[in-house]
């Protein structure tokens, strides 16, 4: 594990554990967190920081792997309270102004958005960090290199710390215990190849951990990227297998549902285990990027 502590928070999402992680690094006057996650689990972030007594007003920085809301909705507060937060340069003006990314949320979940996500407030603009591609930034001691690695989002940073890799989501959806993987596709920017290209650029890295926000951190990094890529694979052969009967989106919903759910039939998963990587990662939401990506890039061919 790298030389500096490095502790995962549980927030608990929906009352849902290995859900959602916050990752904490503390090193002198630095407390450092690894996504601020969604603003709905504040309280469960606090009760997770009071293990080390610390309130989310002693963050005093947030590296955001990118704006999706369960990764970053909670940064607006958090800034305010006077953490820095570190982002992607895509996404840093849909921070400070956040209308399109709740008027695109809504649309999505509707009345379910409070209780899913909680209150989306601004991040302010001198509180905001937008580290370059590659190019490594220090916070007191400790130094962190921030990897624009597209495919789940065009705006995504992996981060690299000593001998670990905070994923964020284009390291897949994993849960403790469980040697099983799910690729989260939402929409608009989920792409294939480019998401290769991120796998590609991650394996030459060497780092000895991974630590993907849903969930934990794990020591097989080899068997992690190969399984992901795999994934990924198979999930382009089956969509090329059903586009060319041109499925409706709800059609194409309930053959990805059943597919995935026979694939954790498949690896025996529990029905517990089930519902938390639905909530980390709504099969719905990957159907629907799906169909984008073959829309824009297939059928325009």
């Amino acid at each position: 594990m790298a030389n500096t502590p490095i502790h995962t928070l549980d927030l608990n999402f929906q009352n849902k554990k290995q859900a959602i992680a916050s990752y904490l690094i503390k090193s002198n006057d630095a407390v450092i967190l690894i996504e601020s996650g969604p603003a709905s689990t504040l309280p469960a972030l606090d009760t997770a920081l009071s293990s080390f007594g610390l309130t989310s007003k002693d963050v005093t920085h947030v590296l955001l792997t990118h704006i999706h809301l369960d990764h970053a909705g909670a940064a607006g507060q958090l800034s305010q309270l006077g953490a820095k937060i570190y982002v992607h340069p895509l996404g840093a003006p849909h921070l400070v102004a956040p209308d399109k990314l709740i008027a695109s949320a809504s649309r999505i979940y509707g009345d379910r958005m409070n209780q899913l996500w909680g209150e989306i407030l601004p991040v302010v603009q001198n509180q905001l960090e937008v580290p370059s591609d590659a190019q490594e930034f220090s916070i007191g001691n400790l130094k962190f290199l921030p990897l624009h690695t597209a495919g789940h989002a065009e705006h995504h940073y992996s981060y690299l710390f000593e001998d670990i890799c905070f994923s964020g989501d284009v390291g897949g959806v994993r849960i403790s215990n469980y040697p099983y993987l799910r690729v989260p596709m939402p929409p608009p920017e989920f792409h294939f190849e480019k998401w290769r290209e991120s796998i590609a650029k991650l394996r030459t890295l060497n780092f000895k951990h991974i630590a993907p926000t849903h969930f934990g951190i794990y020591d097989d990094v080899e068997w992690h990227l190969n399984t992901l890529e795999k994934d990924l694979n198979a999930t382009e052969v089956w969509l090329e297998k059903i586009m060319p009967s041109q499925p409706t989106l709800e059609t194409l919903r309930e053959e990805f549902t059943k597919w995935m759910e026979e694939q954790s039939r498949e690896q025996g998963l529990s029905e517990e285990v089930i519902q938390v990587y639905t909530i980390s990662n709504p099969i719905g939401m990957s159907a629907d990027g799906l169909l984008r990506y073959w829309k824009k890039y297939k059928d325009a061919k």
